[in-house]
């Protein structure tokens, strides 16, 4: 419901837009979202004082999460299994994955209960219900750059010095981001419908990084399965961060153009899927 100035009267006339449930495929309203930026900056300040402005490490918990993690990888698996790391020490081997990889689950995972945790105010006003999880995905984008910032220091520490396929790095970051961006508005439609999303998200992104190449190379994988190994979008993305940061082996270009494909798939099927079922969001909160 919008107020517009009459031109005769000079007082604001009530206007009703009714949205209605469309066949077919659904535009996705740029104008729109452009429209509500500042609900859309709100909401992501928001976000991260939640997050961390009123927790006791603050942003320590981006440095702690993927440090801690990598500590514990690299005693189990580096040590104790012996899981091969392409030649580099297992420790930025381990951790040079897990920042694309926390960055794509913390996305995921928040992306997915975004709408199940704001719904006063999916009943109460009207805005792009497709915010909620590009605010999920962005806002996580400040974890990946303390993140990164701390591979860096590490890079410095084991004098590990990047390629020129470093250059591909922003590619990465796109191709992890559009991932993330397509599977959460999926999952978030999901889970508003079925709750039990929600339950088995945990397992599902636990089993998923072990169907991905974090904590060993993709060179275990049988080159005959390499390509349907690739289907996982984020094959591609942390293979490709061990490339281009760490050099370990040549850019996987032959997985990048598998995981591209698949990650502009999931993104285009996950946005006509969320914008086919938004109508009826309000109605099953």
């Amino acid at each position: 419901m919008h107020q517009t100035p009459s031109s005769e009267t000079g007082s604001p006339q009530v206007v009703t837009v009714i949205h209605k449930p469309r066949p077919g495929w659904q535009r996705i309203d740029l104008d729109e979202l452009w429209r509500y930026r500042d609900l859309y900056y709100f909401l992501v300040w928001r976000g991260i004082k939640v997050r961390y402005v009123q927790s006791i490490l603050g942003f320590g918990w981006a440095i702690a999460q993927p440090v801690l993690t990598m500590i514990v990888f690299t005693i189990i698996f580096g040590r104790l299994v012996s899981v091969g790391s392409d030649g580099v020490p297992y420790a930025i081997f381990s951790y040079t994955a897990l920042v694309p990889w926390i960055y794509f689950s913390g996305s995921v995972t928040e992306a997915t209960h975004s709408l199940i945790h704001d719904t006063n105010l999916l009943n109460k006003v009207y805005f792009p219900r497709l915010l909620m999880p590009l605010v999920a995905v962005s806002g996580r984008l400040i974890d990946f750059g303390i993140a990164i910032m701390v591979l860096f220091g590490l890079m410095v520490w084991y004098q590990v010095v990047p390629s020129v396929s470093v250059l591909v790095l922003p590619f990465l970051i796109l191709l992890m981001v559009i991932t993330a961006t397509g599977l959460g508005m999926w999952l978030t439609a999901l889970a508003i419908l079925y709750r039990d999303v929600q339950y088995g998200l945990q397992f599902g992104v636990h089993l998923m990084m072990y169907l991905t190449p974090v904590v060993y190379p993709v060179s275990l994988v049988p080159e005959q399965f390499r390509l349907f190994y690739a289907i996982n979008p984020m094959t591609g993305v942390v293979e490709g961060f061990r490339s281009a940061l760490l050099g370990t082996n040549p850019m996987p270009w032959d997985l990048l153009a598998v995981s591209s494909v698949t990650a502009v798939l999931i993104l285009i099927f996950g946005a006509q899927y969320f914008r086919r079922t938004e109508l009826i969001f309000a109605d099953v909160a």
